[in-house]
């Protein structure tokens, strides 16, 4: 089961983040063409936005029909919408040919991107964390998390093949093949995702009577006393802001400091194969400590590391712009790792999907869905200073910090209980377990 969370999760995030890093390489003089370089990129990152504006929309649309109909069929539904829009994404013509329809379908096919991965990361947690041992959830959902570093190191490793290209052909046809290789792995993963079964704690509450065609829809029961959404919510924008600053934006904003690509690109596999050991490692801790205390070191180093992060990239070495973003990337895994165990825990069966989905997703959105976008603006608007990034992290991750303490460790809860806050009697999101 963990095998399968893990190559599905590969797949979406090689294709949505595949796309991240193309919009800062091409994107903006391909498809948003202007006299401004600078302002290419900051309407390229836009239509990057554009997939996180999409990302809580399909959290909500999979985690209804997932609490509803089951697990599995949202999370096949969402891998041939990404797999689909990724291998279009490779065919579209540019502005040059193709006019203003080029950049407005290249807006629509990221938020149906937006939209399928939406659907992904909470299912496939919630397949993944159903299916195990309570005293080893961190552990197992640790390997399908796996899959975020693994598709940004495959991600990244096949834009690093193609910018070997001489640039005139990069720019040509290129940047296409990574988007069209898609296909492959959507027809692998379907494979093996088709012959998953079904969540048991699910199977458990529809035989029970628990899911019902006729009780409130899942969105009305998480929102009806949404404390524990917010908190959720809260707890992963300075993880996905530091997503985004080290991913995306570290390529342009590097770029402008004179930094080859192929260097940005050998930092990127590092960081890449950084998160592929220190996601299972602080997801498997974080079962013997708690979710609280992983996630809370990480935002410590997060904030003691913004500004002389920074201050390394500006050496103009490759070495050290690679160890600052190496070592911020240790950080964010700290922070990002004990989210999908936390998050899954704070809510119950009925309404789990969706929970799960909506705060993961509105995280997203507001922690690095516009991060590129106003970082390229603020550091172009006060002539190319990095001082506003490192405000960026540590205003999110206070944000983050302040909802964990928040709420209380949610390590080792059963997840047959229904929260009181949608409609059980045995816990809430802040106070714990209640005693029986």
């Amino acid at each position: 089961m963990a095998v399968s969370g893990l190559l599905g999760t590969v797949i979406e995030y090689y294709d949505f983040l595949l796309y991240s890093t193309m919009a800062a390489l091409v994107f903006g003089t391909l498809y948003f063409p202007a006299s401004n370089p600078a302002a290419s990129t900051i309407a390229a990152f836009g239509t990057l936005a554009a997939g996180y504006v999409a990302r809580p929309l399909g959290g909500l649309l999979f985690g209804h029909f997932g609490d509803r109909l089951g697990r599995k069929s949202a999370l096949v539904t969402s891998m041939v919408l990404m797999g689909v829009a990724s291998v279009l994404i490779g065919v579209l013509p540019t502005y040059a040919t193709f006019g203003l329809a080029a950049p407005i379908m290249l807006v629509l096919l990221r938020v149906v991107q937006g939209i399928a991965v939406g659907g992904e990361y909470g299912g496939a947690a919630l397949m993944v964390i159903e299916h195990a041992d309570p005293r080893r959830r961190g552990a197992w959902v640790g390997i399908m998390q796996m899959g975020s570093p693994l598709g940004s190191l495959m991600s990244n490793g096949a834009v690093a093949l193609v910018t070997l290209l001489p640039k005139d052909q990069f720019l040509a046809w290129g940047w296409r093949i990574p988007f069209l290789a898609s296909a492959a792995l959507l027809v692998l993963g379907l494979y093996v995702r088709l012959s998953v079964v079904e969540s048991p704690l699910f199977r458990e509450a529809v035989a029970a009577g628990k899911v019902r065609a006729r009780e409130p829809v899942p969105l009305v029961r998480v929102l009806k006393k949404p404390r524990a959404v917010l908190l959720a919510c809260a707890a992963g924008i300075g993880p996905f802001a530091l997503t985004a600053l080290i991913g995306s934006h570290s390529v342009a904003y590097a770029s402008g400091l004179g930094y080859e690509l192929p260097d940005i690109m050998r930092a990127h596999l590092l960081i890449s194969l950084t998160g592929l050991v220190g996601i299972p490692l602080f997801s498997a801790l974080s079962d013997r400590v708690g979710r609280r205390r992983v996630l809370l070191a990480g935002a410590i180093g997060a904030v003691a590391f913004a500004f002389p992060m920074y201050a390394l990239v500006g050496t103009g070495s490759v070495a050290a712009m690679t160890a600052a973003l190496v070592i911020a990337q240790v950080f964010q895994n700290l922070m990002y790792a004990p989210l999908a165990p936390m998050l899954s825990e704070m809510f119950g069966t009925r309404v789990r999907y969706t929970g799960v989905s909506l705060g993961y997703q509105v995280a997203s959105l507001l922690g690095a869905g516009f991060t590129p976008m106003a970082a390229a603006a603020l550091v172009a608007a006060t002539g190319g200073s990095s001082l506003p990034l490192s405000w960026i992290i540590v205003v999110a991750v206070g944000i983050s910090t302040t909802a964990v303490l928040l709420i209380a460790e949610t390590r080792g809860r059963d997840l047959r209980d229904e929260p009181a806050e949608q409609g059980g009697e045995q816990w809430d999101a802040t106070s714990g377990p209640k005693s029986r």
